[in-house]
């Protein structure tokens, strides 16, 4: 059995001065080594994509990362873009697909921020462009002129759903998190459980009851200073125990 499960986790595709890169920001796989206890393996985000699903029986698990590029709306609308939204169409060929591929696969997921707005849109949900704009919900944004400190601090409370699965992991009815995000959830994708409403009641996080493994899509950013927050630190621990179940069990059908 390998040391440490392996986790996919899909790149964003960026211009560089001016050429494209791949990229995955360091805190997340920072919380995925420390958090999780995982080997985080980017996955580049191409166009046309990768076949990646033909990938997943060898992953034990697929993170899917923040960013600070939105979903492309036509994948969930015929509404358009507002100008100066920033898009990843690479990303969204990548990640969309890989959804529904890691479920049928039977592979854990996690999902933050633009993952859990990919979880939503992948299997079949709306989201908010603009969550500020819409009638009754807050400004759920960070304030970009702050240190990154006070980006990152808990922002509001977030109510817990009795008998799911971040009740489970955090064994109280409410937490503390932070909140960057401008886009969130509209209609809620079929089969798809709420997990956290913000107290505005916008959906702040979901999973898949019908799922055979760990699948758990939250709007905040667990992954800072994951080890220096106890909600947050659970969060990737069980997503790594998942993780090292699905390689367990990986490892006993190899073997025989």
């Amino acid at each position: 059995m390998r040391s440490r499960p392996w986790v996919g986790v899909p790149a964003d595709r960026k211009i560089i001065a001016p050429h494209p890169f791949q990229a995955v920001g360091e805190k997340y796989l920072r919380a995925l080594v420390d958090g999780a206890e995982v080997l985080p393996l980017p996955l580049v985000s191409l166009e046309p994509p990768l076949p990646w699903a033909e990938f997943l029986p060898s992953l034990d698990g697929l993170f899917l990362t923040g960013s600070y590029s939105n979903i492309e709306p036509h994948h969930y609308s015929d509404e358009g873009s507002w100008e100066g939204n920033l898009h990843d169409p690479a990303r969204d060929a990548t990640t969309l697909p890989l959804v529904q591929a890691a479920i049928a696969a039977g592979v854990p997921v996690l999902a933050v921020c633009r993952g859990l707005q990919e979880v939503n849109v992948a299997l079949g949900g709306t989201l908010h462009q603009r969550v500020h704009e819409v009638p009754g919900l807050n400004d759920h944004r960070e304030d970009k002129q702050a240190t990154l400190a006070e980006q990152y601090a808990h922002a509001h409370a977030v109510t817990l759903a009795e008998g799911g699965l971040l009740r489970q992991i955090h064994g109280q009815p409410t937490a503390q998190v932070n909140s960057l995000h401008g886009q969130g959830i509209a209609r809620l994708a079929p089969g798809l459980r709420v997990e956290a409403t913000a107290p505005d009641g916008l959906v702040e996080a979901v999973s898949l009851p019908s799922a055979s493994a760990f699948f758990l899509a939250v709007q905040w950013h667990p992954e800072w200073q994951v080890r220096e927050d106890p909600f947050y630190l659970a969060t990737f621990a069980a997503f790594g125990q998942a993780c090292r179940e699905r390689a367990l069990r990986r490892s006993s059908t190899d073997e025989d």
